[in-house]
């Protein structure tokens, strides 16, 4: 097999949401290219059994409140490997583009001339949307899709332009919502946003342990108490939620209601 990474390449490669057969085709030689992967905790342990043994693992992963290495030093190690002549992978849950810090990792290498690509990966929210029998966009009903994070710093209120976000012609996808569900409920409630917006709440997208709950806005915060700390949790807010096509048996199977109107 021809590699595909150069010796002082970087390939930022996303992992999508977990499940192995998600990942692209590409993706997958990418990782076995490699001679080093530094990879984020939320990459699923079946994606790390993909990589070959001869392959040197670097965990260099991080989530809310468990940051196990600062941004720059992150960026210090792929530069490193990288004029070593290693064949660098660097593992991104999700999508490198959606909320993963990749211009940071990209602007480094650039700055010390290292050559770094990027191969797409599967975000969360869709792979949610297919799982839940869901639809992110609906004609007639919701014409928009906006990703936001919830995360903010230890202390610091979630600033966000709540006017925006509470459009009732769109769906909103809060990636890392379960800590601040009662402050997205508050903020777009605030902005005319109905109370009985349709929600839904996913846990471990994709894995053997995800968990899906529809809800409703105002009982969001109730609902999301119900999910264990720590598991990476991301919300679909809007009317087209409500409108699953999820068969009896699949997806359905893992899913409850909080509210037995929805």
């Amino acid at each position: 097999m021809v590699d595909l990474i150069a010796p002082g390449e970087v390939w930022l490669v996303g992992a999508g949401p977990g499940d192995p057969d998600l990942l692209t085709r590409k993706a997958e030689r990418l990782i076995e290219s490699a001679t080093v992967i530094f990879y984020d905790a939320l990459v699923g342990p079946a994606v790390l059994d993909l990589i070959p043994d001869s392959v040197r693992r670097v965990p260099v992963g991080k989530r809310s409140g468990r940051h196990s290495r600062a941004q720059e030093s992150i960026n210090d190690l792929l530069l490193a490997a990288a004029r070593n002549g290693e064949r660098v992978v660097r593992l991104k849950g999700g999508d490198p583009s959606v909320f993963a810090r990749s211009a940071e990792e990209m602007a480094h290498l650039r700055a010390h001339g290292i050559s770094v690509r990027v191969c797409p990966g599967i975000t969360a929210a869709s792979a949610l949307a297919a799982n839940a029998g869901v639809s992110l966009t609906l004609r007639g009903m919701a014409r928009r899709l906006q990703f936001i994070t919830a995360h903010a710093r230890a202390g610091e209120p979630l600033d966000l332009d709540w006017a925006s976000l509470a459009d009732p012609g769109a769906t909103l996808a809060v990636y890392m919502g379960r800590e601040v569900a009662r402050d997205v409920a508050r903020g777009l409630m605030g902005q005319g946003m109905p109370a009985d917006t349709p929600v839904l709440i996913a846990a471990n997208v994709s894995l053997p342990d995800e968990r899906l709950l529809f809800t409703r806005l105002d009982l969001l915060h109730l609902a999301v108490a119900s999910f264990a700390n720590g598991d990476p949790t991301l919300l679909l807010i809007g009317d087209a939620v409500a409108q699953s096509t999820a068969p009896v048996g699949a997806a359905s199977r893992r899913a409850c209601s909080a509210n037995p109107a929805l």
